[in-house]
C-alpha cells in the first residue's frame, strides 16, 4: 500500500472483487428504511376509474403503507414494508384485477453470508447450494465446506434471509445468519434506562429522526439496539450521545458500546467441545465392551464368568456387551441417524449414511444371535457389539481431531482480525492545533475526520492521514515489509500497523469496514469461499462415491457368503466362534465404514483456506481458488511501466555543476524558479532540494520565490545521453549563462531487475507494455533485462496484446496499477494489481500485491505452485487411500496372508483419511517466500546518482 497522498481519502483503500451488491431503493436518512417504494408501468388503464380499481386491490394487500396510480402516464406507485410484502406479489394483485405490468422493476440484488452447521462432505456441500437455488428469488449461492460458510446472492423484493435459512434446516442443515449488504456499517449498542415499551418507542423514533441513519432494530429484552449508517454523515458516538438527549422529565437514558461475541469462534469452540464429549462418553461404553469381548476372554481364567450362561446359550458377557453398546448405538450415535435421515429425504448420500449402515448392520445382526441365544439351548453365535460401539468412538474421534485441524486452517485470517486495537486515544484540538483534552474510547467509537493521538509503541487503530509528527511505522502485519515506514504530515497510516519511535496525531479517514484490513479480511473469506476448478473433480466423484460403496459392500457380503455355502474356500479360513455368513458380514460393513467421502472433500477447500490466508499476511491478496488455480499456469507475465517497473513519479537522479556556485546555492536557485510550477519535474527539483538541505544541515524549509515567473513547455534543451537512459535533462542558466543541470526519471523499482531475472529462472518470460515512446520503453527495458518491448500502445492495445499471446496456447499474467490497465488485467489469464494503483486497477485484477513490491508477482505464482501441489498431494493421498483401503477391507489379503481389517478397525482408517488431509494442507503455513525484497534492495540496481 503506497503510504503517502491525501487524494480519495473518502475512497476505500481497496474495495471487494464481488460483482454483486446491494442494490437498495433510494430512501430519506430521517424515514423508517423499512419502507420501500416501487413503482410499475400498467396497460389497458382507459379512465380513472381504472386507476381507482388498482388502488383499491392494492392498498387491500396487507403491509402496503400507500398507492398512487397516474390514468394518463399508466404509472402505478407503491410504498409497501418488505418485510410484510415483496413487489412481485404487488404485482400479481394488479394483474389479478384485470391489468398487465408491462414493466417490472429492476431486482434489488442482496448478499448474505451465512455460517452452515452439519456439513461432512462435498456431497453436503452440494445439497445446501441445491436447496438454495430452488428458493425463489435467489439468484446465485456457493457454498465453502471448509469454511463452513454460504454467500448467497438474492432479490430482497422476492426472499429474504428469513425464508434462506428455512431452506437450508429444512434440508436437515442449521443455519447462522453473519451478515447482509445492509450490515457494512452497523453499529451495536446496549441500552440503559429502557424499561417499558414506551421507552424503546421514544428511543426508536429520536434515532430515525437523526441525520445519517438508514436503519433501526430495537431489542427491548435484551435491551440492544442495532443502528445501520451512513458514516459520511454520523457515527457510533453521536449516536450514543442522541440516545442520551432522547431524556425527558425522569426518564434518563444512556447507551454503550455492545461488542457481540465472536460466533465463528465460540462455535468453533462449542463444536470441539460437543466431539470431545461425545468421544468420551462414548469410551465409557465402548471401552468395557471391547474389554468384555477381545480382552478378557483371552485371559484365562479371569475371562470366565463372561461365559456363565444366563438362560439357555445367552451369557452374562453378550448380556453385557448389549446394555453397554445399545447407549452408544442409539443415543451418541443418534447424529449419524439425522445425518443420513435428510441427506436420503435430499434423495443424495453421504459418510452419515455409510457410518449408519455399517453399525446398523453389526448391531442388529448381534441382537439377532442374542435373540437365538436366548430362545435356544444349543445355538451359538458371535455377536459384533464391540464393532458397533467402537466403530462410533473412533469416527468421532476422527471428527474431533478433524476439527481442531480444520480451526488451524484459518489461523492467518484470525490473526489479520485481531491486528486492530482495542481502543484509541481521541483528542480535541483548539484552532491552532493544540491539544486541549485526551480520552481513551473504543476504536469502533471513532468517526471519520477523528483526531486520535498514537504513542510510540501503539497500533493505529484506523485508517487516517498523519497531520502532526514524523515517526516510523511498521507496517509488516499488513504489507509483509519488514522495514519501517518512515511517516511525516500528509502521509498515509494503516490501521492494525505499529508506531514505532514517535509521536503522532493521525486524523481519521477510513473507519469500520472502509479501513484496510476489514477490507483485506473481506477479500480473504471471498477467496475462501470461492470454489476452485480442481474442486470439480471431487464434485463429480462424491455424486456416486456412497452408492458405489454401498453396492461394493453389498456384492461383498454376497460373495464371501456364497463362496463360503458353496465351499470354495477351507472352513479353517472361517475364524473361531464364527461361521461363514458372520465372516462376510465383517468383510461388508468393513466395506462401508472403510470408504471417505469426507477426505475427497476436505482436500482442495482446506488448501485453499491455509494459501490465501497465508498470501494475506505476505501481502499478496488472491482473490479466490480460481486465480489461485490459474496462478500456477502462468508461463508469460505482461508489466506495464509506469507505475509498475518504475516508481511512478519523476525524482531527480543526478545533479551536475557548470560553474562556480556551489551546489547548494545552485539548488536555492533552481527551486526559487520552480517553486510555483505544478509540472511533476519542477515538484521532482523540489524534494532533491529538500533532501540536500537536510544533509548540508538547512533548518529552513522556506523557498524563495522569483518574479515574472513563466513557464514555458518543451523550450528546454535536452543532453542526448541522458536522454538514451530515458532521462529529462533539466538545464539551470542563472544570468544567461548555463550554470549545471538536472537529470530527471521515472526511477525503475530496486527490486524490477532481480524479479525479471528470478522469473527467468522460473520458465517465465517477461514482456513490457507501455504507452511511453520507444525510446524510454526500450531503455526501461534494457535496464531490467526484458526482451520483448510493445510501446506507444492504448489500453485497448494492451488487452489485444494479451489476447495474441493467449492465442498462441500462452497462459498469461498482466501486471499493472492504473486504469488504462484494467482492459488488459480483465483479459488475462490471471491479473494482478499493484496495491498502490486505482480502485478501477485492484477490481479488475484477480491478485492484488497490497506491498507494491514487484517480488510478490513471483510469490503469488510460486505460492499457486505450491498450493496446488499441495492440492495433487491431497488428492492422491485421498484417492489412493480408498483404491487401497476399499480392497483390504473386502478381504483381498486374506486368502494369502490371512490379515483382514475388522470394522472397528476399518472406521478408525476412515478417520484417520481425514484428518491427514487437513493436515497436509496445514503444511503450507510453513511457506516461505523465494524471493525477499532486501536480496533485491542488495543488488546494482538501484539508480546512480552524481
Amino acid at each position: 500500500m503506497h503510504p503517502n497522498g491525501k487524494d480519495d481519502l473518502k475512497v476505500p483503500l481497496l474495495r471487494p472483487a464481488d460483482g454483486v451488491t446491494a442494490s437498495l431503493s433510494t430512501t430519506d436518512h430521517r424515514k423508517d428504511d423499512r419502507v420501500r417504494s416501487v413503482s410499475f408501468k400498467v396497460s389497458d388503464i382507459k379512465c380513472a376509474s381504472c386507476a381507482v380499481s388498482i388502488e383499491s386491490a392494492v392498498r387491500k394487500l396487507n403491509g402496503v403503507k400507500s398507492v398512487s396510480v397516474s390514468p394518463l402516464q399508466g404509472h402505478a406507485a407503491v410504498t409497501y414494508i418488505p418485510e410484510l410484502i415483496n413487489a412481485r406479489k404487488i404485482k400479481e394483485c394488479i394483474e389479478e384485477a384485470g391489468f398487465a405490468v408491462s414493466e417490472f422493476p429492476e431486482q434489488d440484488i442482496v448478499v448474505c453470508r451465512l455460517r452452515i452447521k452439519g456439513m461432512a462432505c462435498t456431497s453436503c456441500s452440494e445439497s445446501v447450494e441445491r436447496a438454495l437455488s430452488m428458493v425463489d428469488g435467489v439468484k446465485k449461492a456457493v457454498v465453502g465446506l471448509a469454511l463452513e460458510e454460504a454467500k448467497v446472492h438474492y432479490d430482497g423484493n422476492i426472499t429474504d434471509t428469513n425464508r434462506i435459512i428455512e431452506a437450508i434446516e429444512d434440508a436437515g442443515f442449521g443455519a447462522d445468519l453473519i451478515t447482509t449488504g445492509n450490515d457494512l456499517n452497523k453499529v451495536h449498542l446496549k441500552l440503559e434506562g429502557v424499561n417499558c415499551p414506551e421507552d424503546a418507542a421514544v428511543i426508536q423514533t429520536t434515532l430515525e429522526l437523526a441525520e445519517g441513519v438508514n436503519e433501526v432494530e430495537m431489542d427491548l429484552a435484551g435491551e440492544k439496539v442495532v443502528i445501520a449508517y451512513d458514516p459520511d454523515l454520523t457515527g457510533p458516538r453521536s449516536l450514543i450521545h442522541c440516545i442520551k438527549e432522547a431524556s425527558h422529565g425522569s426518564k434518563s437514558y444512556n447507551a454503550s458500546l455492545y461488542i457481540a461475541p465472536r460466533r465463528r469462534e465460540s462455535e468453533q469452540q462449542e463444536e470441539v467441545r460437543m466431539y470431545r464429549n461425545q468421544f468420551l462418553l462414548s469410551c465409557l461404553f465402548s471401552v468395557p465392551v471391547f474389554i468384555f469381548s477381545m480382552v478378557l476372554p483371552m485371559l484365562h481364567p479371569y475371562g470366565n464368568w463372561l461365559e456363565y450362561k444366563i438362560y439357555n446359550m445367552l451369557s452374562i458377557g453378550m448380556l453385557l456387551r448389549w446394555m453397554l453398546c445399545t447407549p452408544v448405538q442409539f443415543v451418541i450415535g443418534r447424529r449419524f441417524y439425522v445425518g443420513a435421515y435428510h441427506a436420503l429425504r435430499r434423495k443424495s448420500t453421504n459418510m452419515d449414511v455409510l457410518v449408519a449402515l455399517g453399525t446398523n448392520a453389526a448391531y442388529f445382526y448381534s441382537v439377532y444371535v442374542m435373540i437365538k441365544a436366548l430362545t435356544s439351548d444349543k445355538f451359538e453365535g458371535q455377536d459384533f457389539f464391540e464393532t458397533s460401539s467402537m466403530l462410533i468412538s473412533f469416527i468421532l474421534l476422527g471428527k474431533y481431531l478433524e476439527i481442531v485441524a480444520k480451526g488451524k486452517t484459518s489461523d492467518a485470517l484470525a490473526k489479520l482480525t485481531d491486528l486492530a486495537p482495542d481502543t484509541a486515544c481521541l483528542v480535541k484540538l483548539d484552532n491552532d492545533g493544540n491539544v486541549i483534552s485526551e480520552e481513551e474510547i473504543s476504536t469502533q467509537l471513532i468517526q471519520r475526520n477523528d483526531v486520535f493521538k498514537i504513542i510510540p509503541g501503539s497500533k493505529v487503530p484506523v485508517d487516517g492521514i498523519v497531520i502532526t509528527g514524523q515517526s516510523h511505522v511498521n507496517e509488516s502485519m499488513i504489507t509483509g515489509e519488514a522495514t519501517p515506514v518512515a511517516k511525516r504530515p500528509g502521509d498515509k497510516v494503516i490501521g492494525g500497523t505499529m508506531n514505532e519511535n514517535g509521536c503522532l496525531l493521525v486524523k481519521a479517514t477510513h473507519v469500520g469496514s472502509e479501513t484496510a484490513l476489514s477490507q483485506i479480511v473481506q477479500l480473504v473469506e471471498a477467496a475462501q469461499l470461492a470454489r476452485a476448478p480442481v474442486q470439480k473433480l471431487a464434485d463429480q466423484i462424491s455424486r456416486f462415491f456412497v452408492p458405489t460403496v454401498v453396492v461394493a459392500a453389498f456384492f461383498t457380503w454376497l460373495g464371501w457368503f456364497i463362496l463360503g455355502l458353496i465351499g470354495l474356500y477351507p472352513t479353517w479360513w472361517i475364524p473361531k466362534a464364527m461361521d461363514g455368513f458372520e465372516l462376510a458380514l465383517q468383510f461388508g460393513i468393513s466395506v462401508l465404514v472403510v470408504a471417505c467421502p469426507c477426505a475427497l472433500g476436505l482436500a482442495t477447500p482446506t488448501a485453499v483456506m491455509v494459501a490465501t490466508g497465508k498470501g494475506a499476511s505476505q501481502g499478496v491478496l488472491i482473490k479466490g481458488g480460481d486465480a489461485l488455480e490459474k496462478a500456477h499456469k502462468v508461463k508469460t507475465v505482461v508489466f506495464d511501466k509506469t507505475g509498475t517497473l518504475t516508481i511512478g513519479k519523476p525524482a531527480v537522479v543526478s545533479a551536475v555543476l557548470f560553474s562556480s556556485y556551489s551546489m547548494e546555492e545552485f539548488c536555492d536557485l533552481a527551486t526559487a524558479a520552480e517553486v510555483n510550477s505544478e509540472h511533476p519535474i519542477a515538484k521532482a527539483v523540489m524534494e532533491h532540494a529538500k533532501r540536500l538541505r537536510k544533509k548540508f544541515g538547512s533548518s529552513t524549509d522556506h523557498n524563495a520565490e522569483v518574479k515574472d515567473f513563466e513557464v514555458h513547455p518543451g523550450a528546454g534543451d535536452y543532453l542526448s545521453e541522458n536522454e538514451q537512459m530515458a532521462r529529462s535533462c533539466v538545464l539551470v542558466a542563472i544570468d544567461g549563462k548555463i550554470a549545471g543541470a538536472f537529470a530527471v526519471t521515472d526511477p525503475v523499482k530496486p527490486e524490477a531487475g532481480r524479479v525479471i531475472s528470478f522469473l527467468h529462472s522460473m520458465g517465465i518470460s517477461s514482456i513490457m507494455v507501455t504507452g511511453d515512446n520507444w525510446a524510454t520503453a526500450k531503455a526501461i527495458s534494457k535496464q531490467v533485462g526484458i526482451q520483448e518491448v510493445f510501446a506507444e500502445t492504448d489500453p485497448v492495445g494492451k488487452a489485444d496484446r494479451i489476447k495474441d499471446l493467449q492465442m498462441k496456447g500462452m497462459t498469461v499474467a498482466m501486471v499493472g496499477d492504473g486504469i488504462n490497465d484494467s482492459p488488459a488485467l480483465v483479459a488475462a489469464d490471471v491479473g494482478m494489481a499493484i496495491g498502490a494503483g486505482t480502485d478501477v486497477a485492484i477490481e479488475a485484477a484477480d491478485i492484488v500485491l497490497i506491498k507494491s513490491n514487484l517480488e510478490d508477482v513471483i510469490t503469488a505464482i510460486h505460492l499457486s505452485r505450491k498450493t496446488m501441489s499441495r492440492i495433487r498431494l491431497n488428492y492422491v493421498w485421498a484417492l489412493g487411500y480408498n483404491v487401497l483401503g476399499l480392497p483390504i477391507a473386502a478381504g483381498i489379503l486374506y486368502p494369502f496372508t490371512g490379515i483382514r481389517l475388522p470394522p472397528w478397525l476399518a472406521g478408525a482408517c476412515m478417520a484417520a483419511s481425514s484428518l491427514s488431509v487437513v493436515c497436509s494442507s496445514l503444511l503450507l503455513q510453513s511457506y516461505k517466500k523465494p524471493l525477499d525484497v532486501h536480496d533485491a534492495r542488495g543488488q546494482n540496481y538501484c539508480p546512480k546518482s552524481a
